[in-house]
């Protein structure tokens, strides 16, 4: 791992941190909040931790070492949530998550998660651990469980242009360059850009202080009328491994207590089973395309219209399609050059040599997959991230983005076409890859390194940065500069007022030597006549 200790602190310093007990939630609403999860876990497994993750998702596969927990309460909550038709909704021109589900996953999510049987079990069993990993999407339930644990706690930032968990521990994320993460915006904006972007950002902070403000009560009622407000324990965060790299989300000026740990689950592709290697190979020099949309937007639900729209665009390609779909569909006229798989082992997918391009929804972590594995992509988004994840692969120059709302299969037809035969799509997609790939250790051994590094040291607290306590108006010295105001207009208004007054004395002096004047005037010319009459007599 690179490690630079000299050896005769390596024993010591390595028996503080081997062997500890990590507890890891996510309240993420999809299934692929897990996977940077999981592969931490597997790492520090292979390090002699004891990991024990709470998701809202079962187990697919053992892993040894990993205890696994997922209440049925907030299971069911997330299937029900997630069963909305989302991409019926953007095709229609409307909002797939409205901004009032939003608020409500949170306290909803957590009410739900908190008076599951299996949680209060967990919570009353007494167990405790050394440190405490939580999701920085939607983390603000979970922190009452650190709390009852009284331990260090870090968050893994999954949603990677989510600047809410790294901002909160003092990191800056000024609206003028940081994108809000649900809209197509990139950090180089024009002056109407930043205007909707420092609006939506307004508008997202709000939201989320109402949803706060309803879940605090929630926590409270489980935990006691003691627990502190949600945004004074998150101001805590010891560190945070954010889903990210300047590669390809953006450069931001992180403090120390955050790492990038993009790509953290990337592999080398394996060898592909007989079936798809033999139908890949039927393709000839033509190669195959694949298409996915992910773990978070669910074919099954999508509308027929949508499945024709894809397969007759499809169909037309002289390449073979493997596309993944999560349920059998009632549709008889797939094309022969096209198959239909519930399952695909998407790395092995796209690091294979006959792939030609990717259609995804835009997904984050298929984003970095696709970067990793030099593939360029016709990036379709529907919610959440895809949009903001969609727009800085396309500046980037390695996909084409386009808008479900206006789709027709002819312009999906001519994006992939374009993706696959023009040189720039490829070319520009491997430079990213040389980038990501540019690093001096795995994001893996990083992220091991640095959550090994907060359980030696106790949390870490010395990374901590002050601005993490300070208000906006003192963060960004609105007091200050409130101050320097005041004391310019009273120090303006007293030069004034001292001017005017030497002013005011001036003018009376210089009244009354002229009223001396006039009477000595006066007095003369009496004089004068007076002189003047007795010469007369």
């Amino acid at each position: 791992m690179g490690l630079r200790w000299p050896m005769l602190c390596l024993p010591i310093l390595l028996a503080s941190a081997c062997g500890s007990d990590i507890l890891m939630i996510t309240m993420g609403g999809t299934k692929s909040h897990k996977i940077p999860f999981w592969e931490l876990a597997k790492g520090l497994i292979r390090r002699g931790h004891n990991i024990t993750l709470i998701s809202a998702f079962s187990p697919d596969f053992h892993i040894e070492g990993l205890e696994e927990i997922a209440p049925e309460g907030l299971a069911s909550f997330i299937r029900s949530y997630m069963s909305l038709d989302l991409v019926g909704a953007r095709m229609r021109g409307e909002e797939p998550l409205p901004y009032t589900d939003i608020i409500r996953f949170g306290y909803e999510a957590c009410d739900a998660f908190l008076n599951d049987y299996e949680t209060r079990s967990f919570l009353r069993s007494g167990r405790t651990y050394d440190l405490i990993i939580l999701d920085g999407a939607y983390p603000e339930c979970a922190l009452g469980i650190v709390h009852r644990m009284k331990v260090p706690f870090m968050y893994i930032n999954t949603v990677g242009f989510y600047a809410g968990p790294t901002s909160i521990a003092g990191s800056p994320a000024p609206y003028s360059v940081t994108p809000i993460f649900a809209k197509a915006f990139t950090d180089n904006m024009s002056f109407m850009e930043r205007i909707r972007n420092t609006f939506w950002h307004v508008g997202a902070f709000a939201g989320h202080g109402i949803s706060v403000t309803i879940l605090q009560s929630v926590l409270r009622r489980h935990f006691g009328q003691q627990m502190p407000h949600v945004y004074d324990m998150g101001r805590n965060v010891s560190f945070v491994l954010q889903n990210g790299h300047f590669s390809v989300s953006y450069p931001r000026p992180f403090l120390p207590n955050v790492a990038e740990v993009a790509c953290i689950h990337c592999k080398e592709p394996k060898k592909l089973n007989a079936d798809l290697e033999e139908w890949i190979s039927g393709a000839g020099e033509a190669g195959f395309v694949y298409v996915s949309m992910g773990s978070s937007v669910r074919t099954d639900t999508m509308p027929l219209s949508a499945h024709r729209l894809i397969v007759q665009a499809l169909g037309r390609l002289p390449q073979r399609v493997l596309w993944k779909q999560d349920a059998e569909q009632n549709l008889t006229d797939i094309p022969s050059n096209v198959r239909l798989y519930k399952w695909l082992p998407q790395q092995d997918l796209l690091g294979h040599p006959k792939i030609k391009a990717f259609v995804t929804h835009g997904g984050l972590l298929s984003m970095f997959e696709t970067v990793y594995h030099g593939v360029p992509i016709v990036s379709i988004p529907i919610f959440c991230d895809h949009d903001s994840n969609a727009a800085k692969a396309e500046v980037d120059g390695y996909a084409k983005k386009l808008d479900l709302q206006y789709l027709t299969a002819d312009e999906l037809y001519k994006s992939i076409t374009e993706v696959i035969n023009e040189p720039m799509y490829r070319i520009q997609v491997k430079k990213r890859q040389v980038l990501l790939r540019d690093q001096k250790e795995s994001p893996l051994e990083r992220a091991i390194y640095w959550t090994e590094y907060v359980i030696r040291h106790k949390g870490a607290y010395h990374l901590q940065s002050p601005a993490k306590d300070m208000t906006f108006i003192q963060y960004y010295m609105l007091d200050i500069i409130f101050t320097f105001i005041v004391f310019v207009v009273l120090a303006s208004a007293l030069v004034s007022y001292v001017i005017r007054f030497f002013r005011r004395v001036k003018l009376q002096s210089n009244r009354v030597v002229q009223f001396i004047e006039a009477s000595d005037l006066v007095k003369r010319r009496k004089h004068d006549q007076a002189t003047l009459i007795k010469k007369k007599m």
